[in-house]
């Protein structure tokens, strides 16, 4: 009977010890779970010094706002989808990077990822770069899927 009413009695002062005081209550904690992601920080105004680059911006942009925005920064490459095709552009013509492009949005694909055979980068996306594709082999760089690539 004894040892009860001590287990009561330590029972009772622990709770009371620990309880909740009114000039230190609990307050809200404001956690964010979302993942940082810098896919959002982009420059869509059209501000260029000659058409081919309006035009160049324009395809970006579209991209960014009907397809990037809406399915989120679920590219498993780096460079993105959208820096790929900027610099597919900027290395071949509008015709090839198109391709390039359109090549690349289907290996892009959930259900077409086999991408072990991509060198990864540091932080765990897989390298394609766009001068692999250009069909110029001065440009072509091999990497073997063991190595990380420092971007």
């Amino acid at each position: 009977m004894q040892s009860k009413l001590i287990l009561l009695f330590l029972f009772l002062i622990s709770s009371s010890a620990f309880s909740q005081l009114d000039q230190f209550k609990w307050k809200e904690a404001f956690i964010s779970y979302e993942k940082p992601s810098e896919f959002r920080d982009r420059e869509y105004s059209f501000d260029s010094e000659n058409p081919f680059d309006f035009i160049k911006k324009s395809f970006a942009n579209a991209y960014w706002f009907f397809i990037s925005d809406v399915d989120g920064d679920n590219c498993p490459f780096r460079p993105s989808c959208s820096s790929f095709f900027m610099q597919s552009i900027n290395e071949t013509d509008i015709f090839q990077a198109s391709m390039m492009f359109f090549d690349r949005f289907t290996r892009d694909m959930n259900f077409t990822k086999a991408l072990s055979n991509y060198p990864k980068v540091k932080s765990g996306y897989y390298y394609d770069p766009p001068q692999n594709y250009t069909l110029n082999r001065s440009k072509i760089r091999y990497l073997p899927s063991t190595y990380v690539v420092d971007e």
